[in-house]
């Protein structure tokens, strides 16, 4: 806590990205996902109370609606929360909603979509699809596709969430102050599709393993993205090729970069 404190001292803004971001990995170890998710959102937010932050932007996530009927996840939506992450995600919400009511901290709280792009570890089980999917390529082995892989992503680029932090940052207060907001690209694209596009990409022929659904998993994502464009002025900068091209340029420069003991 004495860190957190000291690092909220004379600061305007905080964008806070800290989580164990993994619904896997909240489903084996549930505990740890709470202290990371929730316990470290509230450390934060009082601290940033005490040290009169003028404004947190937090990493939420589109994991907060589950598996809901409704194809496209408007923010009107119930949230309906099925892993602990989730529902991690979904408290720190409410803290950053309440630390605004009730202290006048200004909080903004973002859900993103499926982010993807560059310096993603691959080595890690917990890390995205396109990390995994794209080193094992490189190396010429098989990623493993859990389900029949027609479940649907909003792929977003790693550089539009960037651009949504730092529009969060200076939105004016009476549109967003104590609000959440999708972001996302907008457009949803299935696993199998994604697959077939880093084929053509890395020149890769082979097909992949399917293994069982995961646990926790949802069927279909997609963002409303329309409160974030008129509250923030959001929108999306690169698109999901594009996107898809600039992580796979920089996984490939990787593995050919020579390695050092």
């Amino acid at each position: 806590m004495r860190g957190v404190s000291e690092a909220c001292q004379g600061v305007d803004y905080v964008i806070h990205q800290a989580a164990l971001p993994s619904v896997p990995r909240s489903i084996a170890d549930p505990l740890s996902c709470n202290r990371s998710n929730v316990d470290g959102t509230l450390n934060l937010l009082v601290a940033a109370r005490d040290a009169q932050v003028r404004r947190i932007v937090s990493a939420s996530s589109s994991s907060v609606y589950g598996d809901t009927p409704h194809l496209l996840k408007s923010e009107d939506l119930t949230p309906n929360p099925i892993s602990p992450y989730a529902v991690s995600k979904l408290a720190g919400e409410y803290y950053m909603r309440s630390f605004h009511a009730v202290y006048g901290v200004e909080t903004v709280s973002l859900r993103y979509f499926n982010v993807f792009g560059p310096y993603q570890d691959p080595k890690s089980m917990y890390t995205g699809v396109m990390a995994i999917f794209i080193s094992k390529m490189l190396r010429q082995e098989r990623p493993t596709i859990y389900g029949d892989g027609e479940q649907s992503r909003d792929f977003t680029y790693i550089d539009n969430v960037v651009k949504a932090n730092l529009l969060a940052c200076h939105a004016p207060a009476d549109q967003v102050a104590g609000r959440y907001f999708n972001i996302a690209g907008g457009r949803r694209v299935t696993i199998n599709e994604t697959y077939v596009l880093l084929q053509q990409l890395l020149g890769y022929a082979n097909a992949a393993f399917y293994a069982p659904e995961r646990s926790g998993d949802i069927k279909h994502s997609l963002a409303d993205i329309r409160l974030a464009t008129q509250h923030l002025g959001y929108k999306p900068s690169v698109d999901f090729e594009e996107g898809l091209n600039k992580t796979v340029e920089w996984y490939r420069s990787q593995a050919l970069l020579p390695v050092t003991a």
